[in-house]
């Protein structure tokens, strides 16, 4: 295992990489979500009907620059993300299970799952300012517009207008779902990804390469869907409001399924897959190789004790 510092450059690296294939579903999801926000059955808007259907809407209407809006918002908050959630893991449950079970080495759920969100949470919260202008840029469309719309012309000048007017606090809006969200996806993917690992040697007695790594990130980006995916669409329209529309995530959610019904908050889930799956399977995947690289590095340029 790579130094903190070393696992964290080598997850913002692998999510970086990852998130350049899978953006256009992220696009997708969002708009998905969004439309027909607080809206009743029957009065709904369906310009994105699923993943692929809302790729082409929106690349036949937009271009490339469309799908790819907010690209690079993702890439900073990939890194801050991936870079805490991998990098911290690790060291934290090590840490945790020295102290509990005075063995480090040794595996435990509790341990795992509350290392995975308290990992994924301060990438979140530290991430949180970048994601809020993504999903705005996302969001826009002189198309097909969905939910509120920001004219920002790119992601400087969206933090720039929204620190204008609303300060600070403005840039952290949404924070909190941002965090359930994160903690929610966090709490699983490493855990279920080292489970599924584990079984996959000790019963199907795959060795360690590609192979593994690709079965054990399917298994994780499924579970991580699943958990996140209500979380995830609360923090989409927190962000993306305009005023005090919502006045918090219990406040979202019930107006939510008040008005669009429990379902609504599964909006824009099949896009969401279509990006996690191959997302968690390219971030994991990539993770075990730039942490090799970034061990081997390591090796030739710090102490032996560093390590």
């Amino acid at each position: 295992m790579a130094t903190t510092a070393g696992a964290f450059i080598a997850g913002g690296i692998a999510a970086c990489g990852a998130v350049t294939a899978t953006h256009p579903f992220e696009t997708v999801k969002i708009r998905m979500q969004l439309q027909g926000e607080l809206q009743t059955k029957g009065h709904q808007p369906h310009h994105y009907r699923g993943p692929f259907h809302g790729v082409g809407v929106i690349v036949r209407n937009e271009g490339l620059r469309g799908i790819y809006r907010g690209i690079g918002c993702a890439y900073v908050y990939q890194i801050l993300l991936n870079g805490c959630r991998l990098g911290f893991y690790e060291p934290m449950r090590h840490g945790l299970a020295t102290l509990a079970l005075r063995d480090g080495g040794k595996q435990n759920l509790a341990i795992n799952m509350f290392c995975g969100a308290s990992s994924g949470i301060i990438g979140a919260a530290a991430g949180s300012p970048f994601f809020l202008v993504k999903t705005r840029l996302q969001s826009f469309s002189p198309f097909l517009p969905v939910g509120t719309q920001h004219r920002y012309r790119n992601a400087v000048d969206g933090m720039a207008q929204i620190y204008k007017a609303e300060g600070f606090r403005g840039l952290y809006r949404g924070v909190g779902a941002a965090m359930i969200r994160t903690g929610f996806g966090s709490s699983v993917q490493l855990p279920t990804y080292f489970f599924a690992k584990r079984r996959l040697v000790r019963h199907l007695g795959m060795q360690e390469g590609a192979p593994l790594h690709l079965a054990s990130s399917t298994v994780s980006g499924f579970v991580v869907c699943c958990f996140m995916h209500p979380p995830d669409t609360i923090m989409s329209r927190l962000y993306n409001q305009n005023g005090n529309l919502y006045k918090g995530v219990f406040d979202c959610l019930g107006k939510t399924i008040k008005t669009e019904g429990f379902f609504a908050i599964y909006k824009g889930f099949l896009p969401h897959l279509a990006r996690i799956l191959p997302h968690t399977i390219l971030t994991l995947s990539l993770a075990e190789q730039t942490n090799k690289l970034i061990r081997k590095v390591e090796q030739k340029i710090l102490p032996d004790p560093t390590l």
